[in-house]
């Protein structure tokens, strides 16, 4: 998400950034390519307009012109103006509660009702799921409800989604199931059965005393009478107190001009956009809020049920121009690393007492982060870099295989691993002796990293964390990062000799 865009906004500043001065003139050619760009990205055409015409009106002020480094403040201007184009807030105004809060806001007593609306194919019943499983990490008591009875397959697939989120997630209460498979066939036959399902949920969740019950309402391929009519019932018959709106952030324009269907017709309270790990240009993520009106409450970012985000607006214009997002890795990591194991594990690396199973547990911990490339866009210095780096994933098992044909001995002391073991290694986990070589020196890396940052607070290992960003972006090879796995962040090759002659004499 947002590789090409990142890519054309850091062209299109740099050009700025190395002015002493920068003139109206300068201004003017670098939102040339903004517009661009953005219009690329399919993003709303009076959205790029307003945009633009913001950004400019700035920077072509006083201070900006007159300032020591105008290309800083302008990135600045630009930041804060995706901030706001994505919140709805202008730049310098603060949000009210509802709209600064990411996420559900909660009723007391409880169930807070939540109708998730949307059509067909966009994701709605699967990120019910993922809903689900983000509220019971919470702590708190959930029920879905089936009530798309237009496609009888997603009762079924709720059901199993809410028993994988049991499965999945120990902590918090379980999520219960309601459906009625009776009402699967009566549907268009008796008027009203969705409405009679949904009725019936909210009053076995206040009888279960669940803090909230999440209404899966049916989809259509496209927005019409018979759907809003059904959505208009079940909202009269329950009154939600949330109505979100999931839809596919890879349909572009499309998915903004359904959300602008839906909202005429109910008045929606936010919006979740869907498959944003894809290869999408992210215009609807940059259009939806202006459009409608209505805040972005969660991303989806994966297919895993834990694969749910909230938004928040200033971290993704961060992204968007490659300054990356530590804030959202280091919650990544806490998700995913308890308290007593990050101690455990600091302890370790300060007295280099880290083995390889130590450093097999660290690569799980990341897979279940996510995709290395969302990991690595989010180190400042770096996004901008993604592009160009093959990066595979599949690296980790490659990895993985690599260290458990060690022996318990070797893993716990690296040093042992002369030529003939490496050898023995590389031939049980079907790899090359350089691939082991490579990981020992990624192991040793991290094992030095780890007792420089050891003492540091977290603070200092945020700013130690931009620096390796920012040492990234200059060139330095994120497979040693990332612990040396094999092609996995494979830097763009230098070009031979031969090739730099080859150049020099085509300019000539």
């Amino acid at each position: 998400m947002f590789g090409n865009l990142t890519d054309q906004f850091s062209n299109a500043l740099k050009k700025l950034s190395g002015k002493g001065k920068i003139s109206e003139s300068n201004v003017r050619e670098a939102m040339d390519e903004v517009r661009t760009a953005l219009l690329e990205a399919d993003v709303h055409y009076e959205v790029v307009e307003q945009f633009c015409e913001n950004v400019q009106q700035q920077a072509l002020g006083e201070e900006v012109l007159s300032s020591l480094k105008p290309g800083q403040q302008m990135i600045k201007i630009v930041h804060d103006e995706l901030v706001a184009t994505m919140s709805g807030v202008p730049a310098g105004q603060e949000a009210d509660e509802f709209e600064a809060q990411p996420g559900i806001m909660f009723v007391s007593p409880g169930p807070t009702v939540v109708m998730m609306s949307g059509l067909q194919g966009s994701g709605k019943t699967t990120t019910t799921g993922k809903l689900a499983a983000v509220l019971k990490k919470q702590g708190k008591k959930v029920m879905v409800a089936a009530a798309d009875l237009q496609r009888p397959a997603a009762v079924h697939q709720l059901e199993v989604l809410a028993n994988q989120v049991n499965e999945e997630f120990d902590k918090g209460p379980d999520v219960l199931f309601h459906a009625e498979l009776d009402k699967v066939a009566e549907y268009g036959k008796a008027v009203g059965a969705a409405v009679t399902v949904c009725r019936n949920a909210l009053t076995k969740a206040r009888a279960e005393k669940c803090d909230v019950l999440i209404l899966d309402t049916a989809g259509r391929l496209h927005v019409n009478d018979e759907l809003m009519g059904e959505l208009r019932q079940v909202e009269a018959a329950v009154q939600p107190h949330q109505i979100l709106l999931v839809i596919d952030a890879m349909t572009g324009q499309d998915a903004v001009n359904s959300a602008k269907a839906f909202n005429s017709q109910l008045e929606l309270d936010g919006v979740i956009l869907t498959k944003f790990d894809s290869d999408t240009r992210g215009g609807a993520a940059l259009s939806v809020r202006q459009i409608t009106g209505k805040p972005i409450k969660y991303l989806g970012v994966g297919e895993h049920l834990d694969a749910l985000e909230e938004f928040h607006p200033e971290r993704i214009s961060s992204r968007i121009l490659g300054m990356g997002d530590v804030v959202s890795l280091v919650e990544k990591a806490q998700q995913q690393v308890s308290e007593e194991e990050a101690m455990e594990l600091q302890e370790k690396m300060a007295k280099g007492k880290m083995t390889m199973d130590d450093f097999l547990n660290q690569l799980n911990m990341m897979r279940k982060m996510g995709s290395m490339k969302s990991l690595l866009g989010m180190l400042p210095g770096i996004g901008n870099q993604i592009s160009q780096m093959d990066i595979d994933d599949k690296e980790i098992n490659r990895t993985e295989a690599i260290i458990k044909s060690m022996t318990k001995k070797e893993r716990t002391d690296v040093e042992l691993l002369d030529n003939s073991r490496r050898r023995r290694i590389s031939q049980g986990s079907g790899t090359k002796p350089a691939d082991v070589a490579q990981l020992v020196k990624g192991f040793d890396m991290v094992s030095q990293m780890g007792k420089q940052m050891s003492g540091m607070g977290m603070l200092s290992k945020l700013k130690a964390m931009s620096g390796m960003g920012n040492a990234m972006g200059a060139g330095m090879d994120p497979r040693a990062m990332m612990g040396g796995m094999g092609g996995m962040g494979k830097a763009p090759k230098k070009p031979s000799f031969k090739q730099k002659f080859k150049q020099r004499k085509k300019r000539r």
